[in-house]
């Protein structure tokens, strides 16, 4: 069985969950979202407990992350933001490419990019505020966004060099995530 690993990056409100829902759906992967392990973390750390929070969020990470490395399960999707100019994030995600490499798994990073008034409404969008407790507080969501996206690069420059082999960047401003889940399984023919 041909195993799989893709990785969904892209800003707040891109549509990294959306997508890897879809994704998942017609190629039979799981989905590990990013917020599937901060909202279990939020339920059991105040807020000035950041140090146990971000503890508990990468253990959750890592231990789905090993089960499916070396495991005979489906293949997995995971979502993540990423700050580019921050080196250790890149370095974290080589990483976690490697691990999943060293056990036969195929990896895939995708990201996506939108228009930031674009995703401001998909900040406010069911589905999202359905599975992410902590953006249900909208006020608070939306300046964390701005606040976030004024102090990080949360999206490659186009044409940068990254450390990914099998990668694709795709601007999902304007297309579905049904669309993009279909031109992710084409082109990695997952």
């Amino acid at each position: 069985m041909k195993k799989n690993f893709v990785i969904i990056l892209g800003p707040h409100a891109v549509g990294k969950m959306t997508v890897g829902q879809k994704l998942a759906s017609i190629t039979g992967m799981r989905l590990f979202h990013n917020h599937m392990s901060i909202e279990l973390a939020r339920k059991l750390f105040a807020p000035d407990e950041k140090a146990e929070f971000r503890s508990l969020v990468r253990a959750i990470r890592d231990k789905v992350f090993e089960i499916y490395a070396a495991g005979d399960l489906p293949g997995l999707i995971f979502t993540n933001m990423c700050c580019f100019d921050v080196p250790e994030e890149l370095e974290y995600l080589k990483g976690l490419i490697e691990m999943f490499q060293s056990n036969g798994v195929n990896t895939y990073v995708v990201e996506l990019c939108a228009d930031f008034d674009v995703r401001l409404i998909r900040n406010k969008s069911e589905n999202r505020l359905l599975h992410k407790e902590s953006k249900r507080d909208l006020e608070w969501s939306e300046a964390e966004m701005r606040r976030t996206s004024a102090k990080f690069r949360l999206n490659s420059y186009d044409g940068e060099e990254l450390p990914f082999e099998n990668y694709v960047k795709i601007d999902n401003t304007n297309l579905s995530a049904d669309v993009v889940a279909g031109m992710i399984k084409e082109r990695f023919n997952l």
